[in-house]
């Protein structure tokens, strides 16, 4: 990474040949932010327009320069992910110079073609989206319990799902939602800890900023016939009434599925966080019973989450740190796609280790003297290693 003298120098040079709207930064923004950052979507103001993004010119600056935005968390020296959202030297410089030099707008026709996106969604056009039967109404005050609205897929065959998109019509009262899959014969308590941890029952996540479920060609997750899917919302009052109906958009697989992607969640339920720890450690594990793919990794905790990492440790004994997050962010939980899918054999422990601080030096701490366990609540705590794995599929089910 360039800092200091080096990054002085890019930013000279860009200064030198005069940064413009259109032929600077457009690239950078398509590349990096209008995921986020367009009309409809979770950025608080698009940046599709040099009408949009001028206002916004000295905060671009700062947030770029403190590294806030883009949104990532991941310490580089562990892993390699294809969603890494990281901005490189010479494009920060760019960024910078833009606003230092007046915010040009420049000539629109020296921008890229637009880029393309499918109206209301992140992913291509679904073939099917199933939605919540009636509205929460979400109060402007309280505390809300976990709701689990049950939406039918009227699936009368297995169906394979390539791209999974969760999308809340009121974003602002939705912390996340957790969709299950609730197999026929199901009995387990619904969306209990024993679904939750079963292979196969999560389909896919929402958390602000989380990019779509999105697997590769030949791998996918089975909704078997006659499942329902479990809708998890943790809804959070935040001073407005509101209404909401969240739907989600499936992709289904267009070629014959190898690999099927389960999602594990090693979780610790039985921590107590002392008043006033300031590094409080909690852990938990997985053991893999069958040689798979590690596809992506979603740490979750809440309000006093400090910092959270995995560890692969292989039958032979060897370690491999998979993914540090040193600074645990829980306004911006992100799922981290690992870029190479090396397979990992059966039996390697998947060793999930987190930090919580529930001292008064964390200002996103409800109460410092409160001694915190698990619970649904974002004052009480939560500690799950979300991973997907690709395992090879034989044409039976699991």
């Amino acid at each position: 990474m360039i800092k200091g003298p080096a990054l002085l120098f890019l930013i000279c040079c860009a200064a030198a040949s005069g940064q413009t709207f259109y032929r600077d930064l457009v690239p950078v923004l398509q590349r990096h932010c209008q995921e986020c950052h367009r009309p409809g979507e979770i950025g608080s103001f698009p940046l599709t327009t040099y009408a949009q993004a001028r206002p916004w010119a000295a905060a671009i600056k700062a947030a770029v320069l403190s590294r806030k935005m883009p949104p990532w968390f991941a310490d580089p020296r562990h892993g390699k992910f294809s969603n890494e959202r990281v901005l490189s030297e010479l494009e920060t410089a760019a960024l910078v110079r833009w606003a230092d030099g007046g915010a040009k707008e420049g000539s629109k026709s020296d921008a890229p073609p637009a880029r393309e996106f499918v109206d209301g969604w992140n992913i291509p056009k679904p073939d099917i989206v199933l939605t919540m039967s009636k509205p929460f109404a979400v109060p402007a005050e309280g505390s809300i319990n976990y709701q689990y609205m049950r939406v039918p897929t009227g699936f009368t065959d297995d169906k394979w799902i390539q791209m999974a998109e969760v999308r809340p019509s009121a974003r602002g009262v939705v912390h996340h939602v957790v969709v299950l899959i609730r197999k026929p014969d199901s009995h387990a308590a619904l969306g209990g800890a024993e679904e939750l941890a079963s292979p196969g029952s999560v389909l896919t996540i929402y958390t602000p900023g989380m990019v779509p479920d999105v697997w590769k060609p030949g791998q996918a997750k089975r909704v078997p016939a006659g499942s329902d899917l479990i809708f998890q919302i943790h809804y959070t009052a935040n001073g407005k009434a509101t209404e909401d109906v969240t739907k989600i958009g499936l992709v289904f697989a267009k070629e014959q599925v190898h690999e099927q992607v389960l999602t594990v969640a090693p979780l610790n339920r039985k921590f107590r966080i002392p008043p006033g720890d300031a590094n409080h450690p909690v852990s938990a594990e997985f053991r893999l019973p069958v040689t798979g793919k590690l596809v992506s990794l979603f740490p979750h905790m809440h309000l006093r989450g400090k910092d959270f990492s995995y560890k692969a440790v292989l039958p032979d004994g060897s370690e491999r740190i998979l993914l540090s997050v040193p600074r645990y962010d829980f306004n911006w939980q992100l799922s981290y796609k690992v870029a190479a899918q090396d397979s990992l054999p059966a039996g390697t422990r998947i060793i999930c280790e987190a930090h919580f601080d529930n001292s008064i030096n964390n200002r996103f701490n409800p109460d410092p003297k409160a001694e915190v366990r698990w619970g649904q609540q974002s004052w009480e705590e939560m500690m799950i290693g979300f991973a997907d794995f690709a395992v090879p599929y034989n044409g039976r089910r699991e």
